[in-house]
């Protein structure tokens, strides 16, 4: 299989707390129930990808551990090509802790350890996935120094990048702006990322013109209950208003929208169209508990009519 869509970063096992509420500082809170789902943004957006309709392969480290074989498993069970997941015997997987409350609204402490380890060199050993590729997608979970290669040697080769700098500490380096097609942050990713707090579509228009300036071709920022709004490479600018939905967990939602935007764009679907079926895709998710867990199928989207 040649996938149209490589994904290169995360792959870790979540710990899912479910609680009342979200703990203070220092207080000790007792549960509801306890999870292990597959997550990490990275496998959560391959899988959102190969769900809903996309030919998709993932480049990522595991441990060489339980976790790690079951994470390869799912992944090789919703059809992603995983011959580009290396196992790091000297590494445990990645593990993230999430508590959800009873607002849906989460909070999360990752420990990247193997995937930490995705380093330059191994992409380079998977080029060839790369310059085969129509899309390259990255997140920020993985090293700052493995998402430069991978984006500059994507755009050399002729791919479209779409990166999700997620977790985000501040400005992007100028040549990484430059060589992103579309860059999708959430509000306070984009606040980071421009220097303008975002919280409202009003905002989110300056951000999103603020960095289009700065060098991105199409800038998408996720508004969460509000919306998307997007600033495009055609001087276009438009408030996508959120599907409405009954949210019981908004862990991995912003990995599904992302899934389903670019899902749609490698079908061919135009911005438009993308953003409305990644919207239609998130939707569905929060309805639903954990993150590869609560991610949708194409043909649930489209009995919906998305």
């Amino acid at each position: 299989m040649t996938a149209d869509v490589v994904v290169v970063g995360s792959l870790g096992m979540d710990f899912v707390f479910r609680v009342p509420r979200l703990p203070r500082t220092g207080e000790t809170l007792k549960g509801q129930s306890f999870s292990t789902v597959p997550g990490g943004k990275g496998g959560n957006q391959a899988v959102a990808l190969a769900r809903l309709g996309a030919r998709v392969a993932m480049v990522a480290c595991i441990g060489d551990d339980a976790n790690g074989r079951s994470l390869r498993a799912g992944l090789e069970a919703d059809a992603v090509d995983c011959r580009a997941i290396e196992s790091l015997a000297d590494q445990v997987t990645g593990v993230a802790m999430v508590a959800v409350d009873d607002q849906g609204q989460n909070a999360i402490i990752i420990v990247p350890a193997a995937y930490g380890m995705l380093s330059p060199e191994i992409v380079a050993r998977h080029s060839a996935l790369l310059d085969r590729a129509r899309f390259v997608v990255c997140q920020m979970e993985i090293p700052a120094d493995t998402v430069a290669w991978t984006i500059r040697h994507a755009r050399r080769a002729g791919a479209k990048v779409v990166l999700n700098p997620a977790p985000i500490l501040g400005p992007l380096p100028q040549d990484w702006l430059d060589a992103i097609d579309y860059l999708i942050p959430n509000e306070i990713e984009a606040e980071a990322l421009s220097g303008i707090k975002v919280d409202s579509p009003v905002s989110a228009q300056a951000a999103a013109r603020h960095l289009r300036g700065c060098g991105a071709a199409n800038v998408l920022i996720t508004l969460g209950a509000q919306g998307v709004f997007a600033a495009t490479s055609d001087g276009g600018e438009r408030h996508y208003p959120a599907i409405a939905a009954t949210a019981v967990d908004t862990t991995a939602a912003g990995d599904v929208f992302v899934g389903g935007f670019v899902a749609s764009l490698a079908s061919g679907g135009s911005v438009a169209d993308a953003i409305a079926f990644g919207q239609a895709a998130a939707a569905l998710s929060v309805t639903r508990h954990g993150a590869q867990t609560s991610i949708p199928r194409l043909e649930e989207i489209m009995r919906k009519g998305a």
